[in-house]
């Protein structure tokens, strides 16, 4: 499947890019960002704490064991804090 990953704050700076379209065949976030690691030393280096880590499959918060099904776009971003 093809889909949209979004980078935001920190992890676009790692990264290089704010999204990106990437082909896949994984099940779940985990199984995306397994592959995605291994795409560059950025990539790595994004996903290095992955308890800083947040993200949203088709604009809905979920975990990293979520399935990514038909999901068009993944997100991606650190913890956020209100006010």
């Amino acid at each position: 499947m093809t889909l949209e990953v979004l980078y935001f704050a920190w992890l676009r700076e790692r990264v290089g890019q704010p999204r990106e379209t990437v082909t896949t065949d994984a099940a779940t976030v985990r199984d995306l960002i397994a592959e995605l690691r291994a795409q560059s030393e950025g990539h790595a280096a994004a996903f290095a704490d992955m308890a800083s880590l947040r993200c949203a499959v088709d604009q809905q918060l979920a975990d990293l064991e979520s399935p990514i099904g038909s999901a068009r776009e993944i997100a991606f971003f650190p913890p956020m804090t209100g006010g």
